[in-house]
């Protein structure tokens, strides 16, 4: 049996001021990673002059080797604490970022894209381990918080790196590299003044540095969320395509949509994640997100049978349904991914989280393009089937989870101390 390190919230941790300086700091960086990622590869290409084809091979062979600093890196987190562990992979990304400015080469880029994604998957597993110590008596409605925050940061950035993309100058893109390598000094900087150094919880004698792998629910949970992560790149990747080649709306629909995406998750996630804080409650709302595919999905592919202002009408219908969607999907991975996890072992917990979700990303651009478009309406319904078998398994495995774990708090539950 898998126990928590303890089943009642950590004592000592819910001062709003460090969820203040947490939120503050991930919405800097998420900024700059808006201005950089809209316009990288836009860059890569037309200033570095690298073929498309080059910087596909050797984002994949980033994204695949930084998938390796996960658990590592989360238990770093949790023998040393996880805001030193955070601090530093920010630190890393700020100096692989600006050198992004500096290459020259595939084999330069690829180098420089690999480092940066092992600090990468490194903070993310380390930032996790972060969250779950400083969501306070009600973590869920944090991290909806720290969620919408962060889609907002990313807008902003968007709409930043667009001036740049118009400009389309050198000039131009080493501005947006070298803000996003700002935004990462400057989040760590934030967070180094408004966040505690959160000790090291106390770990039973059972715990191993591998102990996740063997939590056989996890597992399952974070290959399903894996899974179900197909729908980030259904309305990024695939619909647009779906859009431009398919149908008969106006180009700029596939714009609209993706601004649509975003504003509903900025609006609804504080509202119904706050309501999602248990495990059994994160099922629930796997499933329920699973439903909202289901209806979403088959939407989007009868856009390609109206005509144009139609077309939009329903692309706009199933964007706003998709969206509600993943407000409940995301938050049932935070109420699962945090509270499924030992106290002790957040770290390595949310690093095998980041790697399962980051390899389902990585995977779905092939899965969608190569399977899903190349059957047109089937793909898109057999799409939509798929997410809702995937939701209906998540009250099941929520149940499994909570059944390993212990449910009585531990007489002896430790008390956290932080120091400056």
């Amino acid at each position: 049996m898998i126990r928590r390190g303890s089943v009642q919230r950590i004592p000592g941790e819910s001062d709003s001021g460090p969820q203040r300086a947490l939120i503050t700091a991930s919405f800097v960086s998420r900024v700059g990673n808006g201005l950089f990622n809209t316009a990288a590869v836009l860059y890569f290409t037309f200033v570095v002059h690298l073929p498309a084809t080059q910087v596909g091979v050797g984002l994949t062979i980033a994204g695949l080797s930084g998938l390796a600093a996960g658990i590592p890196a989360g238990n770093l987190a949790d023998r040393y604490g996880p805001r030193a562990v955070w601090l530093t992979a920010l630190a890393l990304q700020a100096v692989t970022m600006a050198a992004f400015v500096c290459i020259d080469s595939w084999l330069a880029f690829t180098l420089v894209a690999t480092l940066d994604r092992l600090a990468a998957t490194s903070g993310g597993a380390a930032g996790g381990a972060l969250v779950a110590r400083v969501g306070g008596e009600r973590p869920a409605a944090f991290r909806a918080r720290l969620r919408t925050l962060n889609n907002l940061g990313v807008v902003v950035g968007t709409l930043g790196a667009a001036v740049a993309i118009q400009i389309d100058t050198r000039a131009a893109y080493t501005a947006l590299i070298l803000a996003n390598a700002a935004s990462f000094a400057l989040a760590g900087l934030i967070a180094f003044m408004g966040v505690p150094n959160y000790r090291p919880l106390p770990r039973p004698e059972e715990h191993r540095q591998w102990s996740v792998l063997a939590d056989r629910p996890y597992v399952s949970f974070v290959a399903l969320y894996s899974a179900m992560g197909l729908q980030y790149q259904t309305v990024s990747l695939l619909l647009p395509i779906w859009l431009a080649a398919h149908t008969d709306a106006p180009r700029w629909t596939v714009a609209a949509v993706y601004a649509i995406n975003s504003g509903v998750c900025v609006l609804l996630q504080s509202r119904l994640g706050s309501k999602v804080e248990t495990p059994r409650q994160g099922g629930r709302a796997f499933r329920l997100a699973g439903l909202l595919f289901l209806l979403s999905c088959p939407l989007m592919a009868l856009t390609a049978d109206v005509p144009a202002w139609v077309a939009l009408a329903l692309a706009v219908l199933a964007v706003c349904i998709h969206s509600v969607g993943e407000v409940w999907e995301s938050s049932a991975g935070f109420a699962l991914g945090f509270g499924l996890a030992p106290d002790h072992a957040q770290g390595q917990y949310q690093g095998l989280f980041g790697i399962g979700f980051n390899a389902g990303q990585a995977l779905a651009p092939v899965v969608l393009t190569g399977a899903v478009l190349a059957l047109g309406h089937t793909g898109w319904l057999l799409l939509g089937v798929f997410f809702a078998v995937l939701g209906a398994t998540g009250p099941a495995v929520a149940a499994w989870a909570e059944r390993t774990r212990s449910t009585e708090p531990s007489a002896e539950a430790p008390r956290a101390t932080s120091a400056r």
